[in-house]
């Protein structure tokens, strides 16, 4: 009896996508976290009376603007909550603590913040808290640290008219944006990247309409079937489209202006992506026909260059652009 083999090991690896948010602020925004850098919470009027906190800009109601600017106090009431036993990197605090919506006093919408508890026995729906400021405030919401109990009842105080102006008030924000996960590329992908090491392109085939998937994606889209088939193509392929590109990238160590393209490679059902190098950019064109220029190592394309081949005829490509 012969054992049947292992099936191949499907890759995993961390990925982080991460950029940083840049954003200008309006007034009301602009007054809001002016006002947390002095240590003030600023709300604003709705045309209904209503005091929400955190601000907007328009009237969730009726869609007009609103500018009328309150202070509301910095204590408040858990509205609802929900405990964070794991706390991640760059959360508000290091130990676990409970994510909480709190109603100030003065408001009639909820701000969700971190409340710092010693566990989920001691945190309730309705129970007092009050903000805890950071040591050093810049303007963001960073600068309330988180929340923390308080004994004391629920004053009696209306929001206070405020002016929202400040010295040197914040005008713009930059919001680092983190995505920290695992990813696992499937079956398909998997054996699409460990050709590419052996400097090969894989691609898979569709058992009723033919096509060939590059990269696979281990069903066709079009007809709901598993792809199996493994069949390579390329090397060369031919440009179908391209852009230049002429605004730098950071941490990208290419020169502007160049060349992104979608290329067929021989043999593939639809076209992939890569750059265009070895030719001036204002000479790629379409039906180049280009061929891949591995990293150092081979472990996948770096980008495409002519091969020197006469361009492909239009109607040879025009159903991959």
């Amino acid at each position: 009896m012969t054992a049947a083999a292992s099936p191949p090991e499907v890759l995993r690896a961390p990925l982080v996508v991460e950029f940083p948010f840049t954003r200008s602020l309006g007034p009301v925004q602009s007054a809001f976290l002016t006002g947390l850098r002095e240590g003030v919470v600023l709300g604003v009027r709705t045309s209904g009376g209503k005091v929400m906190v955190p601000p907007v800009e328009y009237d969730p109601v009726t869609a007009e603007e609103i500018r009328e600017l309150v202070e509301v106090g910095a204590t408040g009431t858990v509205t609802t909550w929900a405990w964070n036993g794991r706390p991640r990197p760059n959360q508000p605090l290091g130990t676990p603590f409970a994510w909480v919506l709190v109603r100030l006093d003065g408001a009639d919408t909820a701000l969700l913040h971190a409340l710092d508890a010693p566990g989920p026995e001691a945190v309730r729906t309705g129970m007092r808290v009050r903000v805890r400021w950071a040591a050093e405030r810049a303007g963001a919401i960073t600068d309330i640290a988180c929340f923390e109990p308080y004994e004391g009842a629920e004053a009696e105080a209306e929001a206070a008219p405020h002016d929202g102006v400040f010295a040197e008030p914040v005008t713009g924000i930059v919001a680092p944006a983190r995505l920290d996960y695992t990813y696992s590329p499937g079956r398909a992908q998997t054996a699409y990247i460990n050709a590419l090491s052996e400097q090969k392109t894989v691609g898979e085939r569709c058992p009723s309409c033919h096509k060939v998937y590059v990269p696979p994606r281990g069903a066709c889209p079009t007809c709901g079937v598993a792809t199996t088939d493994q069949v390579e193509v390329g090397p060369a392929g031919t440009v179908t489209t391209f852009c230049i590109v002429n605004i730098k990238a950071r941490n990208l160590d290419i020169e502007v202006p160049y060349v992104y393209a979608h290329i067929a490679l021989d043999g593939a059902g639809l076209a992939l992506h890569g750059r265009i190098g070895g030719i001036p950019y204002d000479q790629v064109r379409m039906g180049l026909r280009v061929e891949p220029v591995w990293t150092e190592g081979g472990r996948y394309p770096d980008h495409y260059r002519p091969t020197g081949e006469p361009d492909a005829d239009y109607d040879a490509y025009k159903e991959l652009i």
